[in-house]
């Protein structure tokens, strides 16, 4: 492999990998529960070349997508394979890379003006048994849940308009419908929003366009049982600076944030655009929700500031990872009364990556999971991820739909492990299992990785199985839990 800059992203556990593997038969220590059968599909940026410019990031790498089956029989097998995006197609003729800076088409090669830049590399999106690969900067990758290979780029069949469409859909339990939204969706530094209802059957049954109060990274977004809430934070994008050469997104400390809300089968005109405090960002959400008075609660990882210093540092924004203040905050607004500003609250710890049960998706909540850092830890965290330090602690919040939820279980990591994002997997018979990838730095520059299973009611034992990765892996973005059964029927 050609040699990658030296920088803080191309080294450690954010060494790129560069190659695709199978293997069959995974070393599996404990038991993996009967009820947890099928795939566990990541979404992992591991850049097949070096990057044009030395200042590059992760979030411009190609698309991997992995896929750790565990089979009927108990049994383990894991797949990586890259999504074959056009961008990637496009370098691997060439051996080199083309594309220039994030989102910003205008520092690519001349020759390769027009292609799609989308790298497909932030989340496996499963729904109408169809999986695709999904980055909010373009449009998704069809792949096959089997075998991996690439379908191509998926527009539901010429039906979307939108330029874009987010990573972080939401899929109603009740329904089967899959909401989601693409920003910048007529093109680069746009505030048009599309917004869009995808039928159980996978099928585009609604898409509206309205204008957000700025050009802002909108990564994520959430659902209530009757509302579509759109989080508009004060990370923006400006025409100007990409066509001169600049990054596509600066922080503005000084501007409002905003919270849209409408009703999730209404028009985009009804949307109201409740006001939030200055200079704050969060990239997920863990759940909106209303409860019996009507009001719209909205639970989210929030910061004080964008948490990527490639962001941050060329808006001016010199600040250290420990500076970063802020935790699980809940705002609350009257959907139903006039538009102002948001009730904050802070209900759970510094931290990101929530996950709490599908069947609870949009629905008040008692129980959720999320990743934050161990406050007894014995030495530096694990170098690595796009903010460079990896969450070492998973913890349960019990009591959501109150006004103050508590930690009620807690795994802390031993120093040199850490976490990627845990997904739920239900069970009929208890409140489901979490399953997360782990990775363990055994030396300078040596790592070992892991699948853990844990019963989402006893976290703090540990899991009962651990699946070994016998390859390097890069930290993963995002990932999707695929039942045995959802799969059996999509074939």
């Amino acid at each position: 492999m050609a040699a990658f800059p030296q920088t803080p992203y191309f080294i450690g556990l954010n060494e790129p990998v560069g190659r695709e593997v199978a293997f069959t038969g995974l070393e599996v220590e404990g038991t993996v529960p009967a009820e947890v059968r099928g795939s566990f599909y990541r979404a992992v940026p591991d850049p097949a070349f070096p990057p044009k410019f030395a200042d590059d990031h992760t979030l411009s790498a190609d698309g991997m997508v992995s896929r750790l089956s565990i089979n009927p029989d108990g049994s383990a097998d894991f797949a990586m394979k890259f999504v074959q995006t056009a961008r990637h197609q496009a370098e691997t003729e060439l051996g080199r890379a083309r594309f220039g800076k994030y989102r910003n088409p205008y520092t690519d090669d001349a020759d390769v003006q027009g292609v799609d830049r989308t790298v497909a590399n932030t989340t496996p999106v499963w729904h109408a048994g169809k999986l695709l690969m999904a980055k909010e900067d373009g449009l998704p990758y069809r792949v096959d849940p089997r075998t991996l290979e690439t379908i191509g780029s998926y527009d539901f069949g010429g039906a979307l308009k939108s330029e874009t469409m987010t990573a972080h859909v939401r899929v109603d339990p009740a329904t089967g419908e899959m909401f989601f939204y693409g920003y910048e969706a007529d093109g680069l530094a746009s505030a048009k929003v599309a917004y869009c209802v995808v039928g159980a059957d996978g099928a585009l049954k609604s898409e509206q366009w309205f204008d957000a109060p700025y050009c802002a990274m909108m990564h994520d977004f959430a659902i209530s049982e009757n509302y579509a809430l759109f989080p508009i934070y004060p990370t923006t994008s400006d025409l100007d600076r990409l066509i001169a050469g600049g990054e596509h997104w600066h922080h503005q400390p000084e501007l409002d944030s905003w919270l849209g809300v409408m009703p999730r089968y209404g028009d985009v005109s009804e949307i109201k655009w409740f006001k939030g405090p200055k200079g704050v960002f969060c990239y997920h959400m863990m759940n909106a929700w209303e409860d019996a008075d009507g009001l719209l609660h909205f639970d989210q990882c929030l910061s004080n500031t964008n948490a990527f210093a490639f962001i941050r540092e060329p808006s001016g924004i010199q600040m250290q990872p420990w500076e970063i203040q802020g935790g699980l905050t809940r705002w609350t607004v009257d959907p139903k009364g006039p538009a102002g500003d948001v009730s904050e609250s802070l209900i759970g710890p510094p931290g990101d990556f929530p996950v709490i049960p599908a069947a609870k998706q949009g629905r008040p909540y008692s129980t959720g999971f999320m990743l934050t850092m161990n406050p007894d830890r014995q030495g530096p965290p694990v170098f690595g991820g796009p903010v460079m330090a990896m969450f070492d602690m998973l913890v349960r919040l019990d009591g959501l739909d109150g006004a103050q939820p508590q930690i009620t279980q807690a795994l802390p990591m031993q120093p040199g492990w850490c976490y990627s994002e845990p997904l739920h997997v239900p069970s009929t018979e208890h409140e489901g299992w979490l399953m997360t990838f782990v990775d363990h730095q055994t030396g300078e520059n040596t790592f070992e990785h892991f699948a853990w299973v844990l019963e989402a009611g006893a976290i703090a034992n540990g899991p009962v199985a651990s699946i070994r990765i016998p390859t390097r892996l890069r930290p993963q973005v995002h990932g999707w839990w695929v039942s045995q059964a959802q799969l059996d029927a999509a074939e």
